[in-house]
């Protein structure tokens, strides 16, 4: 099976169960002779900052020595990003073949598996076979019935940023997300959890207890700012000097917090990681599409945020680091989005907005949002395609003027190469 083939078959499957749960991954991975068992895990959840705080820990572990596996989503250029080891993407010619692998134990399945839980599940085998070290596997949606919460108790699990998204699936409240979120914390494990509410850190706090692990809050006040500009941070925590930080804003210095928080309790259970490996680990890091600086000439950035703590962040990091300039607003949105929160601040900062249609199907397409933006006695228009879109940007804002583009992960790959062509 070429990755085209692969590619198609995972793509193409659909729900076919009834019930939701993790029943299908568990059977999946026993016919392959779960692979997971094999591995060892430091398991990532929250609403926002896994992907940045997956890897961080990822890179820190490599400099460390460790052949280290990293999970992820969703992706931004190709699905291979999905899974790396030792920061290299899975191949076409091993996604190919471990997907030949698992086609037919899927196929004799009554119950099919989902997309996601395929990709688990070809995830694992893939780590598996690289005989990893420790993988840093990131959850895709919630945490109690996510199909990576098959995995027993891991070294630790990390709790990112809690905040609403995907309210319809995981509950309408910071308190209800909290709780399904909670349970990828299991037994006589460690759980890092990033701060958050008396009454969220609570809910992890009980957890905890329930299951014998041991509670970690990340310590903010350890990471020490100095300076930021449009290419670095840098910060000092605790004896480390001046560590720079390619990711871009102050919801990423909480991050790192985390991600250090997480090092001490690595290092508590015996895993060698150096002061050096620390720095070197965190200076690797480049997450696209998190406030990435595309061009200076103009200024283009682009942010894959789209959800209410995101855009808050975004707006924050707007103000700090983009000022004294025309700004354009290049942006596009899926219709079930909280679209009104996403704009209403930036409609009293922006000159003007630049609105595409995201390659998606539950995309509001770039009239209705040009339309909506109107409303709100902001300046916009609409376009055809992401790459006029970038064009008509970057000519509005000038040599002078910045571009910044948000909205939706699933327009990033189309903006990245359209902006530095």
């Amino acid at each position: 099976m070429n990755v085209n083939e692969a590619l198609e078959y995972i793509h193409s499957v659909s729900w076919k169960g009834s019930v939701p749960g993790l029943e299908r991954t568990r059977e999946l991975l026993a016919l392959m002779g779960n692979p997971q068992d094999k591995l060892k895990f430091i398991h990532i959840a929250g609403t926002n900052g896994k992907g940045s705080t997956a890897l961080m820990t990822s890179n820190i572990l490599i400099k460390a020595g460790y052949k280290t596996g990293l999970y992820t989503s969703p992706y931004i250029f190709e699905f291979n990003e999905r899974m790396r080891v030792d920061g290299v993407n899975i191949s076409d010619e091993e996604l190919g073949e471990i997907t030949e692998f698992i086609k037919p134990l899927a196929e004799s399945m009554q119950d099919k598996p989902t997309e996601f839980e395929l990709v688990t599940c070809i995830g694992f085998e893939y780590f598996k076979r690289h005989s990893c070290d420790i993988v840093c596997l990131e959850v895709g949606m919630g945490g109690e019935l996510d199909s990576t919460n098959v995995i027993s108790s891991p070294v630790a699990s990390v709790i990112t940023n809690i905040g609403l998204d995907h309210t319809d699936f995981l509950g309408d409240t910071v308190e209800k997300i909290a709780t399904t979120k909670s349970k990828i914390i299991k037994e006589n494990s460690s759980a890092v959890v990033y701060p958050n509410s008396p009454e969220v850190e609570k809910i992890f706090k009980d957890r905890c207890k329930e299951v014998n692990s041991d509670f970690y809050l990340s310590d903010f006040n350890a990471v020490i700012p100095h300076s930021h500009t449009l290419d670095e941070q840098i910060f000092s925590w605790k004896y480390i000097e001046n560590i720079k930080l390619k990711l871009l804003g102050e919801h990423q210095l909480k991050n790192v917090a985390t991600v250090l928080t997480l090092v001490e309790v690595l290092r508590l259970k015996g895993y060698n990681i150096t002061d050096h490996d620390i720095k070197e680990g965190i200076e690797a890091s480049l997450w696209q599409g998190r406030f990435e600086v595309l061009t200076h000439d103009p200024l283009f950035i682009v942010d894959g945020g789209h959800n209410p703590q995101c855009i808050a962040s975004l707006l924050e990091n707007v103000k700090s680091y983009v000022t004294k300039r025309p700004l354009i607003i290049l942006t596009g949105v899926l219709r079930d989005k909280d679209f009104d929160s996403m704009y209403r601040d930036f409609v009293n900062i922006a000159d003007e907005f630049v609105t595409v249609t995201v390659p998606n199907p539950r995309t509001l397409p770039a009239e209705d949002l040009a339309k909506y933006l109107t409303s709100l006695n902001a300046k916009a228009t609409s376009v055809k395609t992401i790459p006029e879109g970038v064009t008509l940007a970057k000519e509005k804002a000038g040599k002078n003027g910045a571009v910044v583009a948000f909205g939706s992960l699933y327009m990033v790959s189309d903006i990245e190469k359209s902006a530095v062509n």
